[in-house]
Protein backbone atom coordinates (compact mmCIF):
# COMPACT_ATOMS: atom_id res chain seq x y z
CA UNK A 1 0.00 0.00 0.00
CA UNK A 2 1.18 3.24 -0.68
CA UNK A 3 1.66 6.13 2.04
CA UNK A 4 0.03 9.25 1.64
CA UNK A 5 1.76 12.40 3.47
CA UNK A 6 0.12 13.85 6.57
CA UNK A 7 -1.68 16.68 6.18
CA UNK A 8 -0.54 19.72 8.05
CA UNK A 9 -4.35 20.01 8.94
CA UNK A 10 -7.15 17.24 8.48
CA UNK A 11 -10.39 18.87 8.87
CA UNK A 12 -11.82 15.13 7.86
CA UNK A 13 -9.89 13.81 10.56
CA UNK A 14 -11.23 11.99 13.36
CA UNK A 15 -10.47 13.23 17.42
CA UNK A 16 -11.52 9.56 18.86
CA UNK A 17 -8.12 7.79 19.94
CA UNK A 18 -9.51 4.44 19.61
CA UNK A 19 -9.61 5.06 15.97
CA UNK A 20 -6.68 5.79 15.35
CA UNK A 21 -3.24 4.17 14.03
CA UNK A 22 0.56 4.12 13.46
CA UNK A 23 0.23 4.59 9.70
CA UNK A 24 -2.18 4.94 6.73
CA UNK A 25 -4.79 6.51 9.93
CA UNK A 26 -7.06 9.47 9.77
CA UNK A 27 -6.30 12.17 12.71
CA UNK A 28 -6.60 15.56 12.70
CA UNK A 29 -3.62 15.74 13.28
CA UNK A 30 -3.64 18.22 16.10
CA UNK A 31 -1.38 17.26 19.42
CA UNK A 32 -3.81 16.45 21.95
CA UNK A 33 -2.02 14.74 24.58
CA UNK A 34 -4.66 14.41 26.92
CA UNK A 35 -6.30 12.67 24.51
CA UNK A 36 -3.44 9.64 23.36
CA UNK A 37 -3.92 6.34 21.93
CA UNK A 38 0.11 5.34 22.12
CA UNK A 39 0.72 6.09 26.16
CA UNK A 40 4.65 4.71 25.70
CA UNK A 41 4.89 7.58 23.13
CA UNK A 42 4.27 10.26 26.12
CA UNK A 43 5.95 8.66 28.34
CA UNK A 44 8.97 8.60 25.94
CA UNK A 45 8.49 12.33 25.08
CA UNK A 46 8.42 13.12 28.67
CA UNK A 47 11.94 11.33 29.22
CA UNK A 48 13.38 13.03 25.86
CA UNK A 49 12.65 16.26 27.63
CA UNK A 50 13.73 15.39 30.71
CA UNK A 51 17.31 13.99 29.33
CA UNK A 52 17.73 17.71 28.26
CA UNK A 53 21.42 19.04 28.14
CA UNK A 54 24.15 21.30 26.02
CA UNK A 55 27.18 20.11 24.79
CA UNK A 56 28.92 22.92 26.64
CA UNK A 57 28.54 22.31 30.18
CA UNK A 58 31.43 19.96 29.49
CA UNK A 59 35.18 21.49 29.80
CA UNK A 60 37.20 19.49 27.20
CA UNK A 61 40.93 21.71 27.93
CA UNK A 62 41.96 18.62 29.93
CA UNK A 63 40.98 16.46 26.54
CA UNK A 64 42.69 18.69 24.44
CA UNK A 65 45.91 18.27 27.01
CA UNK A 66 45.79 14.45 26.79
CA UNK A 67 44.63 13.84 22.65
CA UNK A 68 48.42 14.83 22.31
CA UNK A 69 49.78 12.22 24.66
CA UNK A 70 47.16 9.78 23.02
CA UNK A 71 49.13 7.02 21.12
CA UNK A 72 49.11 7.01 17.26
CA UNK A 73 46.38 4.45 16.99
CA UNK A 74 44.32 6.02 19.49
CA UNK A 75 44.45 9.19 17.53
CA UNK A 76 43.84 7.41 14.26
CA UNK A 77 40.82 6.04 15.92
CA UNK A 78 39.56 8.80 17.52
CA UNK A 79 39.21 10.58 14.66
CA UNK A 80 37.58 7.81 12.52
CA UNK A 81 34.90 7.35 15.10
CA UNK A 82 33.63 10.85 15.07
CA UNK A 83 34.03 11.11 11.65
CA UNK A 84 31.44 8.25 11.26
CA UNK A 85 29.37 9.70 14.19
CA UNK A 86 29.21 13.02 12.66
CA UNK A 87 28.08 11.64 9.36
CA UNK A 88 25.11 9.57 10.67
CA UNK A 89 23.70 12.18 13.15
CA UNK A 90 24.09 14.50 10.30
CA UNK A 91 21.86 11.79 8.04
CA UNK A 92 19.36 10.98 10.87
CA UNK A 93 18.85 15.27 11.98
CA UNK A 94 17.67 14.91 8.14
CA UNK A 95 16.04 11.93 7.34
CA UNK A 96 13.25 11.83 10.65
CA UNK A 97 11.01 14.19 8.47
CA UNK A 98 11.12 11.89 5.95
CA UNK A 99 9.49 9.25 8.61
CA UNK A 100 7.66 11.62 10.22
CA UNK A 101 4.88 12.68 7.71
CA UNK A 102 4.18 9.46 7.33
CA UNK A 103 3.11 8.69 10.88
CA UNK A 104 -0.75 9.55 11.54
CA UNK A 105 -0.07 9.40 15.62
CA UNK A 106 0.60 12.86 16.96
CA UNK A 107 1.96 11.42 20.06
CA UNK A 108 4.54 9.83 17.98
CA UNK A 109 5.32 12.90 15.85
CA UNK A 110 6.64 14.24 19.04
CA UNK A 111 8.77 11.93 20.42
CA UNK A 112 9.98 12.32 16.64
CA UNK A 113 10.19 16.14 16.22
CA UNK A 114 11.99 15.67 19.77
CA UNK A 115 14.36 12.99 18.30
CA UNK A 116 15.32 14.95 15.53
CA UNK A 117 16.37 18.14 18.11
CA UNK A 118 18.27 15.50 19.91
CA UNK A 119 20.87 14.26 16.50
CA UNK A 120 20.99 17.81 16.03
CA UNK A 121 22.28 18.62 19.33
CA UNK A 122 24.64 15.55 18.73
CA UNK A 123 25.86 17.34 15.64
CA UNK A 124 26.55 20.09 17.98
CA UNK A 125 28.68 18.13 20.20
CA UNK A 126 30.87 16.85 18.05
CA UNK A 127 31.27 20.47 16.23
CA UNK A 128 32.43 21.33 20.01
CA UNK A 129 34.50 17.99 20.70
CA UNK A 130 36.43 19.09 16.96
CA UNK A 131 36.92 22.87 18.34
CA UNK A 132 38.21 22.33 21.48
CA UNK A 133 40.56 19.53 20.84
CA UNK A 134 41.98 19.12 18.00
CA UNK A 135 43.85 21.43 15.45
CA UNK A 136 42.00 22.98 12.21
CA UNK A 137 43.33 21.09 9.87
CA UNK A 138 42.51 18.02 12.08
CA UNK A 139 39.21 18.94 12.86
CA UNK A 140 38.62 19.63 8.36
CA UNK A 141 40.43 16.57 8.01
CA UNK A 142 37.98 14.27 9.89
CA UNK A 143 35.08 16.31 8.25
CA UNK A 144 36.37 14.61 4.92
CA UNK A 145 36.81 11.05 5.89
CA UNK A 146 34.53 9.79 4.03
CA UNK A 147 35.77 10.36 0.86
CA UNK A 148 39.02 8.36 1.56
CA UNK A 149 37.99 5.49 3.49
CA UNK A 150 36.10 3.15 1.72
CA UNK A 151 35.06 1.16 4.83
CA UNK A 152 33.69 4.43 5.94
CA UNK A 153 31.57 5.30 2.98
CA UNK A 154 30.18 1.76 2.44
CA UNK A 155 28.67 1.37 5.59
CA UNK A 156 27.36 4.71 5.14
CA UNK A 157 26.20 4.16 1.93
CA UNK A 158 24.01 0.96 3.26
CA UNK A 159 21.89 2.63 5.65
CA UNK A 160 21.53 5.59 2.65
CA UNK A 161 20.22 3.57 0.29
CA UNK A 162 17.26 2.00 2.35
CA UNK A 163 16.36 5.60 3.78
CA UNK A 164 16.40 6.59 -0.07
CA UNK A 165 14.32 3.67 -0.97
CA UNK A 166 11.92 4.68 1.13
CA UNK A 167 11.96 8.57 -0.05
CA UNK A 168 11.10 6.81 -4.04
CA UNK A 169 9.02 4.49 -2.97
CA UNK A 170 6.60 5.49 0.39
CA UNK A 171 5.07 2.13 0.83
CA UNK A 172 3.77 0.72 4.02
CA UNK A 173 6.40 -2.39 3.67
CA UNK A 174 9.21 0.43 2.76
CA UNK A 175 8.26 2.00 5.81
CA UNK A 176 8.68 -0.58 7.85
CA UNK A 177 11.79 -1.47 6.48
CA UNK A 178 13.14 2.00 6.79
CA UNK A 179 11.86 2.01 10.69
CA UNK A 180 13.79 -1.46 11.21
CA UNK A 181 17.21 0.48 9.39
CA UNK A 182 16.84 2.94 11.61
CA UNK A 183 16.78 0.93 14.61
CA UNK A 184 19.76 -0.87 13.03
CA UNK A 185 21.45 2.31 13.11
CA UNK A 186 21.18 3.39 16.29
CA UNK A 187 21.22 0.24 18.17
CA UNK A 188 24.10 -1.16 16.50
CA UNK A 189 26.15 1.13 14.10
CA UNK A 190 27.02 3.62 16.74
CA UNK A 191 28.05 0.96 19.01
CA UNK A 192 31.72 0.53 18.51
CA UNK A 193 32.49 3.78 18.41
CA UNK A 194 30.60 4.12 21.89
CA UNK A 195 32.65 1.02 22.93
CA UNK A 196 35.83 2.64 21.77
CA UNK A 197 35.41 5.94 23.91
CA UNK A 198 34.21 3.56 26.92
CA UNK A 199 37.71 2.08 26.38
CA UNK A 200 39.59 5.12 26.98
CA UNK A 201 37.51 6.43 29.84
CA UNK A 202 38.27 3.20 31.46
CA UNK A 203 41.88 4.29 31.48
CA UNK A 204 41.29 8.06 33.03
CA UNK A 205 41.70 9.25 29.15
CA UNK A 206 39.40 11.97 27.21
CA UNK A 207 37.21 11.95 30.24
CA UNK A 208 35.08 15.20 28.73
CA UNK A 209 34.64 13.67 25.19
CA UNK A 210 33.57 10.19 27.13
CA UNK A 211 30.89 12.36 29.29
CA UNK A 212 29.54 13.75 25.60
CA UNK A 213 29.15 10.20 24.27
CA UNK A 214 27.37 9.21 27.61
CA UNK A 215 25.04 11.60 27.05
CA UNK A 216 24.85 10.79 23.43
CA UNK A 217 24.19 6.75 24.39
CA UNK A 218 21.20 7.67 26.94
CA UNK A 219 19.87 9.80 24.04
CA UNK A 220 19.93 7.27 21.65
CA UNK A 221 18.60 4.43 24.05
CA UNK A 222 14.93 6.49 24.36
CA UNK A 223 15.22 6.68 20.28
CA UNK A 224 15.78 3.33 20.58
CA UNK A 225 12.35 2.49 22.52
CA UNK A 226 10.52 4.93 19.84
CA UNK A 227 11.49 2.67 16.85
CA UNK A 228 10.79 -0.31 18.53
CA UNK A 229 7.52 0.56 19.51
CA UNK A 230 6.56 2.17 16.40
CA UNK A 231 7.78 -1.35 14.54
CA UNK A 232 5.77 -3.21 16.87
CA UNK A 233 2.64 -1.28 16.77
CA UNK A 234 2.92 -1.59 12.74
CA UNK A 235 2.75 -5.45 12.53
CA UNK A 236 0.04 -5.67 15.45
CA UNK A 237 -2.12 -3.48 13.44
CA UNK A 238 -0.74 -4.49 10.07
CA UNK A 239 0.18 -8.15 10.59
CA UNK A 240 -0.45 -8.94 6.89
CA UNK A 241 3.13 -6.72 6.48
CA UNK A 242 5.49 -8.98 7.66
CA UNK A 243 5.56 -12.07 5.75
CA UNK A 244 7.95 -14.85 6.80
CA UNK A 245 10.10 -12.84 3.26
CA UNK A 246 10.08 -9.62 4.99
CA UNK A 247 11.20 -11.43 8.72
CA UNK A 248 14.32 -12.81 6.55
CA UNK A 249 15.30 -9.67 4.81
CA UNK A 250 14.89 -7.96 7.73
CA UNK A 251 17.17 -10.20 9.96
CA UNK A 252 19.55 -9.86 6.73
CA UNK A 253 19.76 -5.99 6.95
CA UNK A 254 20.65 -7.02 10.49
CA UNK A 255 23.38 -9.23 9.31
CA UNK A 256 25.08 -6.83 6.98
CA UNK A 257 25.20 -4.54 9.34
CA UNK A 258 26.68 -6.27 11.68
CA UNK A 259 29.55 -6.88 9.29
CA UNK A 260 29.92 -3.66 8.20
CA UNK A 261 30.21 -2.85 12.10
CA UNK A 262 31.89 -5.31 12.97
CA UNK A 263 34.83 -4.42 9.75
CA UNK A 264 34.64 -0.53 10.44
CA UNK A 265 35.69 -1.30 14.16
CA UNK A 266 38.38 -3.77 13.73
CA UNK A 267 39.40 -0.89 10.78
CA UNK A 268 39.55 1.97 12.90
CA UNK A 269 40.95 -0.02 15.92
CA UNK A 270 43.44 -2.07 13.93
CA UNK A 271 43.67 -4.61 17.18
CA UNK A 272 46.03 -2.02 18.64
CA UNK A 273 43.29 -0.21 21.16
CA UNK A 274 44.07 -1.70 25.24
CA UNK A 275 41.36 -3.50 26.34
CA UNK A 276 39.58 -3.84 23.10
CA UNK A 277 40.72 -6.88 21.00
CA UNK A 278 39.13 -7.88 17.71
CA UNK A 279 37.51 -10.83 19.07
CA UNK A 280 36.10 -8.58 21.82
CA UNK A 281 34.86 -6.20 19.45
CA UNK A 282 33.14 -8.63 16.70
CA UNK A 283 31.50 -10.39 20.11
CA UNK A 284 30.36 -7.26 21.65
CA UNK A 285 28.45 -6.36 17.90
CA UNK A 286 27.06 -9.89 17.34
CA UNK A 287 25.51 -9.28 21.42
CA UNK A 288 24.10 -6.29 20.54
CA UNK A 289 22.50 -7.87 17.10
CA UNK A 290 20.84 -10.30 18.73
CA UNK A 291 19.53 -8.12 21.90
CA UNK A 292 18.21 -5.84 19.24
CA UNK A 293 16.49 -8.81 16.81
CA UNK A 294 14.64 -10.59 20.33
CA UNK A 295 13.48 -6.81 21.09
CA UNK A 296 11.42 -7.36 17.45
CA UNK A 297 10.39 -10.66 18.11
CA UNK A 298 12.40 -11.43 15.39
CA UNK A 299 14.94 -14.61 15.54
CA UNK A 300 18.58 -14.07 16.75
CA UNK A 301 21.55 -14.21 13.96
CA UNK A 302 24.33 -15.47 16.35
CA UNK A 303 23.14 -18.14 19.03
CA UNK A 304 26.71 -19.00 20.11
CA UNK A 305 26.76 -15.48 21.37
CA UNK A 306 25.37 -16.07 25.25
CA UNK A 307 26.43 -13.43 27.28
CA UNK A 308 27.65 -9.91 27.17
CA UNK A 309 31.21 -9.44 26.62
CA UNK A 310 32.45 -6.45 28.09
CA UNK A 311 29.89 -6.62 30.70
CA UNK A 312 31.68 -3.84 32.41
CA UNK A 313 30.59 -1.28 29.58
CA UNK A 314 26.78 -0.88 31.29
CA UNK A 315 28.01 0.20 34.53
CA UNK A 316 30.67 2.44 33.03
CA UNK A 317 28.34 3.86 30.67
CA UNK A 318 26.01 5.48 33.12
CA UNK A 319 22.62 4.29 30.68
CA UNK A 320 20.23 5.59 32.80
CA UNK A 321 19.96 8.74 35.01
CA UNK A 322 23.40 10.19 34.68
CA UNK A 323 25.30 13.59 34.80
CA UNK A 324 28.74 14.22 35.43
CA UNK A 325 30.11 16.09 38.04
CA UNK A 326 33.14 17.76 35.97
CA UNK A 327 35.40 18.33 38.68
CA UNK A 328 35.44 14.78 39.95
CA UNK A 329 34.14 13.22 36.68
CA UNK A 330 31.74 11.41 38.87
CA UNK A 331 28.36 9.93 37.71
CA UNK A 332 25.49 11.48 40.07
CA UNK A 333 21.68 11.63 38.95
CA UNK A 334 20.18 13.88 36.65
CA UNK A 335 16.93 12.97 35.09
CA UNK A 336 13.41 12.26 36.22
CA UNK A 337 13.13 9.97 33.67
CA UNK A 338 12.33 6.01 34.36
CA UNK A 339 14.23 3.51 33.85
CA UNK A 340 14.86 1.83 30.23
CA UNK A 341 15.35 -1.77 30.59
CA UNK A 342 18.21 -2.70 28.06
CA UNK A 343 17.27 -6.14 26.94
CA UNK A 344 13.42 -3.99 25.71
CA UNK A 345 15.66 -1.86 23.75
Amino acid sequence: MQLERTKLFNAAGDRDWGKRRMIGGNSTNLIELNNIKYDWAYRLYRAMMNNFWIPEEIPLADDARQYVLLTEDEQRAFNKVLSFLIFMDSLLTHNLPNINEYITAPEVNLCLSVHAFQEAVHSQSYGYILDSVVAVDVRDAIYNEWRGDSHLLRRNQFITDLFEEFIAEPSDRNLLRTVVANYILEGLYFYAGFGFFFVLGRQGKMLGTVSEIKFIQRDELTHLAVFRNIYLEIVRENPHLLTPELAVELREMMRTAVEHEVAWGQHVTGGRITGLTDGLLDAYIKHLANVRLRSLNLEPLYPEIKEHPMPWMESFAAINAMKTDFFEQRVTSYTKAGNLNWDEL
